[in-house]
């Protein structure tokens, strides 16, 4: 309520100031404030604190004062300059403290240092009865509690003073505070007297460096170097730091001119605690290369990147872990739109990797880009903010597209040809981190490229001798027959050179069924047919054929590539045996050449054919 703009005014410096102050046991008080045109007072800020412990045992008088001080100190922006009134409810303050009056001479010096700092101001003082005094005097009662016990330093006091040049350590310094100091005192005695074994730990750096200590002009020396008592040795570290040096330098100079114990941790802790030098301070050393773990298929880890603006354009860089595959894009813009779509069309024709590694851009930060990898099941790494290592499979690619880039002349129509050419050649180069070439790893096969016909190729002087010896001289066109169609047929088994044939099936790219007669068909090349018109008589029997197919021996056997379509063999009163002997009897109206043998076909072949 008290802060609400309903109680509090603006400052104005056309209105007359007023400010209260009041003590009480427990805290003291003060309220700034403006006398109206009306005559209203109208409170500016209200300010309390509490005592503390050594405040508290003050007499009243101390108190009424300390209030007054502390309420001019807490509103110096306010007051200092102009004139104001101070109240208060302690009347012999206004006694002390009157601008126009003598200092008493019996005063308290707390009090006449309080009077002097007063003097500082303009102001006039007033008395106020403590029933009108009460806005003070309720702060007073309610302090604000204050965890600190230490009055807070007047900030324009610590201004002022460091404005002064600090002055430098002098040796009458050191051989006063030398002799103030406990443990360089006793130092000191042991150095001029003769030293014994030290019960003090502190002693014991000392004791340890006793052959090398002496006084010089009451100054404790170690060698050429001055013993700093504790209480300069905050000044002589500000000196050896005056001009930001480093560690190292720090305690080069200082072993020149000083020493202490742990000298060294001292000037460490105080470069470390130097602000200016924290700031400017160089990046850590880099830690060893801690590498990604190596997928075990294609496609299942890939790193993504733009590169550019460059040579006009921004690329989509894409780089499988596994297979070290790349892929690049040229892109219209860098949206995640754009992304989206191109990243698409790859994934389709790939697959849908199961991580997708990238920087923190804005394209691979914005919820919808999110959104796709979360449809899709990918799982999204991003690398550590201004840390481009993290991503080195994809930062290093970049690196080698650019070169290869930069290194052709480059114009609208041959920035695709010479990509093509680049993606071509690091596809089917090995690399340096697999022993592999990306397109084995991703293929299963090298990509031909115009330096594989330097090597020999078999199978390719194969297939060039088959199309020589196609196109050789000596050879008709290739023909093709019909099915149904009347042909002459090539007769390896009788006088007759061809017998007429019909066309009955293709069996092969120039291999043909041909049905010679009744239940007769055999198989023929096609450069053992000729086309022909000669009709086929289907009327003649199988057995009375004049032109059966002979084998060497001379008797009637089918060739190899004949088929014979064997009729249905029926329980009879002569045996298939004696038909056989009978059919091998027969004459074919020719001489033979060999004699005929006789041809018994084995007991389990008749068996078989009378459980028919």
């Amino acid at each position: 309520m008290i802060v609400s703009d309903l109680v509090l005014t603006h400052y104005d410096p056309n209105l007359p100031l007023q400010l209260a102050c009041d003590a009480s046991p427990i805290g003291i008080g003060a309220v700034l404030s403006h006398v109206m045109t009306d005559g209203t007072e109208r409170p500016i800020a209200f300010a309390s604190r509490s005592l503390s412990k050594a405040e508290r045992n003050y007499a009243q008088i101390d108190k009424e004062a300390l209030a007054t001080v502390w309420g001019v100190k807490k509103f110096h922006n306010y007051l200092f300059g102009r004139n104001f009134t101070l109240l208060t409810d302690h009347e012999p303050l206004t006694s002390i403290f009157h601008p126009s009056k003598s200092l008493p001479v019996v005063t308290a010096a707390r009090l006449q240092r309080y009077a002097l700092f007063l003097a500082g101001f303009g102001y006039t003082i007033r008395y106020k009865n403590t029933k009108l005094h009460g806005n003070a005097d309720g702060l007073s009662r309610l302090p604000l509690h204050s965890e600190t016990t230490e009055e807070e330093p007047d900030p324009v006091g610590l201004f002022y003073a460091t404005q002064f040049e600090p002055l430098p350590v002098t040796a009458e310094q050191v051989k006063r505070e030398t002799q103030r100091d406990p443990l360089l005192a006793k130092v000191h005695e042991l150095v001029m007297k003769g030293w014994s074994t030290p019960q003090d730990e502190a002693i014991k750096p000392f004791y340890q460096r006793k052959d090398e200590l002496t006084v010089h002009c009451g100054v404790l020396m170690l060698g050429h170097r001055a013993v700093i008592p504790a209480k300069l040795r905050n000044q002589v570290l500000t000196e050896l730091h005056e001009g930001h040096l480093g560690i190292v330098k720090m305690k080069s100079l200082a072993r020149s001119y000083i020493w202490w114990p742990k000298i060294d941790k001292d000037i460490e802790h105080l470069a470390k605690s130097c602000p200016g030098c924290q700031l400017q301070q160089n990046e850590a050393g880099k830690v060893p290369l801690h590498p990604w773990e190596w997928p075990t298929t294609p496609w299942q880890r890939i790193h993504l990147d733009f590169a550019g603006p460059f040579l006009g354009r921004m690329f989509l860089i894409i780089v499988d872990a596994h297979s070290k595959w790349p892929e690049v894009e040229i892109m219209p813009s860098t949206t995640s739109t754009q992304t989206i779509d191109r990243l698409r069309t790859i994934f389709a024709r790939y697959g849908v990797p199961a991580q997708v590694v990238t920087d923190n851009g804005p394209q691979f930060t914005s919820a919808e880009f999110q959104l796709f990898l979360k449809t899709n099941g990918i799982k999204h790494i991003t690398t550590a903010p201004f840390h481009p290592a993290t991503n080195g499979q994809a930062e290093r690619f970049v690196q080698s597209f650019k070169h290869a880039m930069k290194c052709e002349k480059q114009s609208a129509s041959q920035l695709k040809t010479n990509m093509a050419k680049f993606l071509l050649a690091y596809r089917n180069t090995p690399h340096s981190t697999t022993g592999e070439s990306p397109s084995v790893l991703f293929l299963g096969r090298p990509l031909r490229t115009r330096l594989d016909l330097v090597k020999p190729d078999l199978q390719r002087k194969v297939m060039n001798r088959q199309i020589d010896q196609v196109g050789r001289k000596g050879h008709s066109p290739t023909r093709q027959l019909s099915i149904g169609q009347t042909v002459m047929a090539r007769n390896y088994s009788g006088k007759d050179k061809w017998l007429p044939g019909i066309v009955r099936a293709q069996t092969g790219p120039l291999s043909y069924e041909i049905k010679v007669g009744p239940n007769r068909i055999w198989r023929r090349h096609i450069d053992q047919l000729r086309a022909s018109s000669v009709k086929v008589n289907d009327q003649s029997d199988d057995t009375a054929d004049p032109h059966p197919e002979l084998g060497e021996t001379g008797q009637n056997i089918a060739p190899a590539e004949e088929i014979v379509a064997e009729p249905d063999i029926e329980l009879a009163t002569n045996p298939p045996v004696v038909q056989q002997q009978e059919a091998g009897r027969a004459t074919t109206g020719s001489e033979q050449r060999y004699p005929t043998r006789s041809h018994q076909p084995p007991e389990r072949e008749l068996l078989y054919y009378l459980l028919l």
